[in-house]
Parts: C-alpha cells; sequence; structure tokens
C-alpha cells in the first residue's frame, strides 16, 4: 500500500461501522465476562394499539407496517390469546363476555411478547371464532422483528402489558361508525347474524368499552381520530418510529439522553482517538473537534427566545436570542479538556469548576469547588470526556443541586458514555440532560470504559507515560 494511503485523510475516508460502538477486540473480549455481548438482539420498538371494537386499530397497523416496510415488522393480536370456552360456556356461548379481561390469557401474552423483546420466537395460538376455541394442532410461528405492534381492544387494561410498550396509540372512533362496522364484520367473517350481534353488543360490548376500554384512553401517548382515516397522524406516527429506531436502546429507556448524529467523519475521529498508537497532537487535535461537536450540540438543549432584527438588505429576519444566564463547569482534570471548545462557542462565558477525590478505603469523597456566586440562576453545561461509573458524576450533580441549581438546568456533556454511568445518573437525575457522542459497550471488572479510549486526561494533557 502506497504510503499516503496509511495517513489520516485515509483513515478518515475509510471509518465506517455501527454508530454505536459495539465491537470488542480479543484482548477486551478475554478481559471480562462482565459486560454485555456486542452481538446480543438490539431490543425492538413495541407499540401498543387499543380503542374499541371495529375502531380501525387492524388498518392503523396495517398502513404502520406498509410505511416501515424497511424494517422487520410483526402484528400480535390480541384475539389470538382468548381462552378457549369449555363444555358448559360453549352451551350458554351467548351469555359469555368476550370483552371482558377475563377472556384473555394475559399471562401468555405478556411471556411471548417478553420472549419476542429478548430475541426469542414464539408461537402464537390460532383462535377460531365460530368455534370459540384454539386450534390445537396448528400455531402462527413469529419470529424477533425490529417493530412488535402489540393490537387490541384491551393491551392497555394490564399494567405488566402497557410496562412493555415503547409507544402506545388509541383509535378513536364514533360508536355509531364501531357498531356499523361491527355487524358487517361478525355477520361476514365470524358467520353470526344480526340480532346476536346486536344483542351481543348491547348486553356485552358496549358495557365493557365504558368500563374497561375508555378508561384505559388515558395511558394513550397518541390518540387517533377517525382511525386509518387520518393519514397525517400515521405519517407522524412513522416518522417518530423511524427516529427511534435510529437510536440506541438507553435513549429509549431515557428520553433525557442525546446522541450527536453519526456521520463518517464522526466515526473516524471516534477511530483515531480510541487509537492507542495515535501521536499526543493528534490525538488532542481530533478530540477537541469533537468536543466541539458534543458542545454546540448541547448548547441546542438551551431554552431560546425569538427575536427579530434588520439584515443589511433592509429586510426583517426573524430569528432567536441565545440564553443569557448560562456557565460551564468542568469536573478537574478530564473535564478542563472541554474549556476552550466551550470558551470557542460561548464568548466571556464563566466556567467553574470541580475536584472529586476518593480518600482512602472507605470511599468518602472529598470535594473542592469553585463555582459563580450566582450558579443557582443559570444553566450549567457539567463537563467530562468520559462518563464510566457515574459516581464521580453523581456527587458532581450533587454539589450543583445543593447550591440551587434546578436539575432541569443541567446539561452534561462528554465524548462517550458507558451504559452502567447512564443507568446511574439517569435514574438518580431523570430531569437531567445528558449529551454524548457514542456510547459504549459496558465496563469491565476494573470499571474501565470498553472498547474506550484509555485515561483521557493523561492522554490528553501528555502524563500517560
Amino acid at each position: 500500500m502506497p504510503e499516503e494511503m496509511t495517513s489520516i485523510d485515509y483513515v478518515m475516508e475509510k471509518a465506517s461501522g455501527p454508530h454505536f460502538s459495539g465491537l470488542l477486540s480479543p484482548i477486551a473480549a478475554a478481559a471480562s465476562s462482565a459486560f454485555a455481548d456486542a452481538n446480543a438482539p438490539r431490543q425492538p420498538f413495541v407499540i401498543g394499539v387499543s380503542g374499541g371494537t371495529a375502531s380501525g386499530k387492524t388498518t392503523v397497523c396495517d398502513m404502520i407496517i406498509q410505511q416501515l416496510h424497511d424494517h422487520r415488522v410483526v402484528l400480535v393480536n390480541q384475539d389470538s390469546f382468548y381462552r378457549g370456552l369449555n363444555t358448559e360456556e360453549l352451551k350458554r356461548v351467548h351469555e359469555y363476555n368476550f370483552d371482558h379481561p377475563d377472556a384473555f390469557d394475559t399471562e401468555q401474552l405478556l411471556d411471548c411478547v417478553e420472549k419476542l423483546k429478548s430475541g426469542q420466537p414464539v408461537q402464537v395460538p390460532i383462535y377460531d371464532f365460530k368455534l370459540h376455541r384454539r386450534s390445537s394442532d396448528s400455531f402462527r410461528q413469529v419470529n424477533a422483528s425490529d417493530v412488535i405492534i402489540l393490537e387490541g381492544i384491551l393491551v392497555f387494561h394490564d399494567q405488566r402489558v402497557r410496562n412493555l410498550m415503547n409507544m402506545k396509540i388509541f383509535v378513536d372512533t364514533d360508536a355509531d361508525v364501531r357498531l356499523a362496522r361491527r355487524i358487517r364484520r361478525d355477520t361476514v367473517e365470524r358467520g353470526r347474524d344480526v340480532n346476536s350481534v346486536l344483542e351481543q353488543y348491547a348486553k356485552f360490548v358496549k358495557p365493557a368499552f365504558d368500563d374497561f376500554v375508555l378508561p384505559s384512553k388515558k395511558y394513550a401517548d397518541v390518540i387517533i381520530p377517525r382511525g386509518g382515516d387520518n393519514h397525517v397522524a400515521i405519517d407522524l406516527i412513522v416518522q417518530h418510529i423511524r427516529t427511534k429506531l435510529g437510536e440506541h436502546d438507553l435513549c429509549k429507556i431515557y428520553p433525557n439522553v442525546y446522541v450527536i448524529q453519526s456521520t463518517f467523519q464522526i466515526r473516524g475521529m471516534h477511530t483515531l482517538i480510541r487509537d492507542r498508537d495515535i501521536s499526543k497532537h493528534d490525538f488532542v487535535f481530533y478530540s477537541d473537534r469533537l468536543i466541539r461537536l458534543v458542545v454546540e450540540h448541547g448548547l441546542g438543549h438551551l431554552p431560546f427566545t425569538e427575536k427579530q432584527v434588520v439584515t443589511p438588505t433592509a429586510s426583517v429576519y426573524t430569528g432567536v436570542d441565545f440564553c443569557k444566564k448560562l456557565c460551564g463547569v468542568s469536573i478537574i482534570r478530564s473535564g478542563e479538556s472541554m474549556e476552550n471548545a466551550l470558551r470557542a462557542c460561548c464568548k466571556g462565558i464563566k466556567i467553574g469548576k470541580i475536584l472529586i477525590h476518593r480518600d482512602g478505603d472507605d470511599g468518602k469523597q472529598l470535594i473542592y469547588e469553585k463555582l459563580p456566586k450566582d450558579i443557582s440562576e443559570r444553566h450549567v453545561l457539567l463537563l467530562d470526556p468520559v462518563l464510566g461509573t457515574g459516581n464521580s458524576a453523581s456527587h458532581a450533580i450533587e454539589l450543583l443541586l445543593r447550591k440551587g441549581v434546578p436539575e432541569s438546568h443541567i446539561i452534561f456533556l462528554n465524548l462517550i458514555s458507558a451504559p452502567e454511568g447512564i443507568h446511574c445518573v439517569c435514574k438518580r437525575f431523570p430531569s437531567l440532560k445528558i449529551v454524548t457522542s457514542e456510547i459504549d459497550v459496558a465496563l469491565n471488572e476494573e470499571f474501565r470504559v470498553i472498547p474506550g479510549m484509555g485515561e483521557f486526561g493523561d492522554r490528553y494533557f501528555g502524563t500517560d507515560d
């Protein structure tokens, strides 16, 4: 290979791969079995679709599936989990309430969805609506997918089922329209006469809707009026799902975690600063570039006010005004590497410092701080390039809270984050925002981020020897 092809520009151009670090080197893999398997299946996006009988739930599901054609999507119907009727119940089938929560085998439904979420295939029962029993010798094989849609009138009734969902949609359709659809469906598809359908509707379906289905509407994230006729709502939902599918699993769990959008340039810069053989000059150069991107992204989460200015052409331009009350706080000493980028973005910004030191083996924390006196009135950008265990960050955040800074006014900026650190910080401080450029695989037995980039402060300031 020609010498010029081994240059940094060549590495930058050729860098590629998934945005979120998920590849372990043989050395790192052998070092510890404590961190997660990088090849483990990612968590699917689970959508619950509920609504009254014949409200158009299936139509909405079909439209979502059609628009997500480039992803693996599976539909699981709650109707498949009807309990089979015994001999006595079959004799009085017209008195059986098929719209009551007890009519469904919720435990089997839970088991099915949990297995699909963990990447396992499942066999979904097939229910015969004419015989009112399940097929004993046939099942529908459902494999793990990117998106799982769980559809049924009572999928929001049980909290355990709701907790498995990433998005809950309620299809809201006029009662007269639903009744007309129900009559057409049950007479054509399920072999019933009109009188029995009307009798069942008045005796069971309408009361069950009022008692169980309609109250569950309050759990919905999105309510779709007019069902499948509402193309605008469905387009927005599909757009949101596509966004979520591109996120790391932790961003689905914690909506306050933001990972900057990856490009080959960003991936290439990560490739360089993670290389143990890179020179100090290049490490600092590309770290500074990445830090600048993270800072700019973090500034985008600050509040703004609308502002109009007159341009040199005497035209009025409507834009926004920057947040005035702002300061940075670096966690010494690695966090100091991010100060120059912050100063370059925010002219004259005040920057405080926090030093967290572990004293002896008892884990006692001694904290030194030098912060702006009016910090309680400011939005704070907390700076630390690596979020590992989250312990130091948590102590720094607690100090800011004691100084009167509202939790929602803190934005924590870092280059890489370990899942353990994200869990630690987000569970304790759910209103704080975390902005990072990549989420790594895990911590190893020595609590080092894997694959990571070593001791960032030592490498940046040249004290790693």
